[in-house]
């Protein structure tokens, strides 16, 4: 009997171990089931504590895949202004994000990286965009990088929350950095605060831009201090960088000038006037008239696309590589038109420029003993002829753009000049001032031009500067002019 009673309470103890082992392996928390009767107490309040344990463990995780769950399918195109998009490719936003944004009462969307393209029709929904992305390959950094690129073209501030990236990524400008953009460090180096104020500014100069109401978002008070003092150092270096960099092209500028001509070859049978009015401190525009012989006089107006340094760069390699006569020992040799234009599209097509860079101009060559002028062109606005008596012309020439095929050939035609006539060469800039094209009628022209043909040259040409100066342009249009001008006397 008492054997019995031994391997009964035996098989009790046994079958309690094996109901404890199960319910650890089990998955569901709702399946662990023990009663104190069948074991110690010592036991019961270790196993107690593990229970515990065990279920806060698994309401992290129930909380952990609620959230994944919110974040995967929150992918939504805003359908009102949003103050904050986070686009990311993890799991979750980080909780201290996720309060800073709650308790601030911004509005926020959550999309993954690759669902960007679902609300690029609706950027102007859009007030900043917290970009958190982590381990990217190769094609995702690119992707990213027309991300970033497509948001700062519509002006929309952009905070990084990953590791730096250098990217030899095509910006849309014609002069691609070696870095795009750069991506500051981590979260754990950017405190709340310092995100807060980020967001603050961003969203302060969308709402403005955009003509929406903005509401003051400060940092907390204990850090208005601090960054008020540092905001008010970041806007005195940049004052200071900003008079720097404007100083600096102002002399940039004035060196540019320096490689015109600084007198003009006039005599007793041509009179010459030119006009050189830049878009900013420098110009894309350059021009030279140069005396090659006591019979001939070179000269040329080239256009370098685009305005600002690097087409002003740009002008200093033209003038250095049209090369108008060639001198051999005592002897020397005058390039054509033709040729000249030939040999400077050889030389700029040689440097592969990059931001796809290119050039026009339109040269002559005219001989002051004979009066005839020959003359080529590259894609330059054709030059015109103002004769007395007769309506003013353009005289067309074909010719390709300078820098894009190295094997183009250029043409060269000769017109004889007589007393009386004006000719006139000028940029792109410059040539609305003249005429304008029309695909039924071809080009005529203006007719404040017209008013104006028949003055000396050099009157001609100051009223002509004046209408360009006292013409309204709204501020994208306004581009380099520039014009030559001669007269046979």
């Amino acid at each position: 009997m008492q054997t019995a009673q031994r391997l009964s309470s035996f098989q009790k103890w046994k079958k309690a171990k094996k109901t404890q082992s199960a319910a650890f392996n089990k998955p569901k928390l709702s399946m662990l089931v023990f009663t104190g009767t069948d074991i110690d107490s010592e036991s019961h309040n270790v196993t107690g504590f593990l229970l515990r344990l065990i279920a806060k463990w698994a309401r992290l995780q129930r909380v952990n895949e609620m959230e994944k769950a919110e974040l995967l399918t929150a992918i939504e195109v805003p359908k009102s202004f949003t103050d904050v998009l986070y686009l990311t490719n993890q799991e979750q936003m980080p909780l201290e994000i996720r309060r800073l944004l709650k308790q601030n009462k911004l509005s926020v969307a959550v999309l993954p990286i690759d669902g960007f393209s679902q609300v690029r029709e609706r950027l102007d929904l859009i007030g900043t965009v917290i970009i958190d992305a982590k381990d990217l390959d190769k094609s995702q950094e690119q992707k990213l990088a027309r991300i970033i690129e497509s948001l700062e073209m519509e002006n929309i501030g952009v905070i990084l929350l990953t590791h730096r990236m250098e990217l030899p990524v095509k910006s849309f400008s014609l002069t691609p950095a070696k870095t795009s953009f750069s991506i500051a460090a981590t979260m754990e180096s950017v405190s709340i605060d310092e995100l807060w104020t980020r967001i603050s500014v961003n969203l302060a100069y969308r709402k403005k831009s955009s003509g929406l109401a903005v509401k003051p978002a400060l940092p907390p008070k204990q850090v208005r201090g601090i960054y008020k003092n540092k905001l008010a150092e970041q806007l005195s270096m940049t004052g200071a960088l900003v008079d720097n960099l404007a100083e600096q092209m102002r002399l940039a500028g004035l060196v540019q000038q320096d490689f015109l001509p600084t007198q003009l070859p006039n005599t007793d049978e041509v009179r010459w006037a030119t006009i050189f009015s830049p878009a900013e401190w420098v110009s894309g525009d350059i021009y030279n008239i140069i005396r090659i012989d006591e019979q001939h006089i070179g000269f040329y107006v080239a256009d370098v696309v685009g305005h600002g340094m690097p087409a002003a760069l740009l002008t200093i390699f033209v003038k250095q590589a049209l090369v108008m006569r060639e001198t051999i020992e005592s002897n020397y040799h005058i390039f054509p038109p033709a040729e000249v234009m030939k040999n400077l599209n050889v030389r700029m097509a040689a440097q592969k420029l990059s931001g796809y860079q290119f050039a026009t101009c339109c040269y002559c060559l005219l001989n002051v003993k004979t009066l005839q002028l020959t003359y080529a062109r590259a894609g330059h606005p054709y030059p015109v002829l103002v004769r007395p008596g007769e309506q003013p012309r353009q005289l067309e020439i074909r010719g390709s753009l300078l820098g894009i095929f190295e094997e183009s050939e250029y043409i060269q035609q000769t017109i004889q000049l007589q007393p009386g006539d004006k000719l006139l060469l000028y940029s792109d800039g410059a040539e609305s001032f003249v005429g304008s094209f029309d695909e039924l009628s071809g080009f005529h022209f203006i007719e404040e031009f017209c008013n104006i043909r028949d003055l000396p040259i050099v009157e001609m040409f100051d009223k002509l500067n004046s209408l360009m100066q006292n013409k309204s342009i709204a501020p994208s249009e306004v581009d380099d002019t520039t014009a030559v001008g001669l007269e046979i006397l």
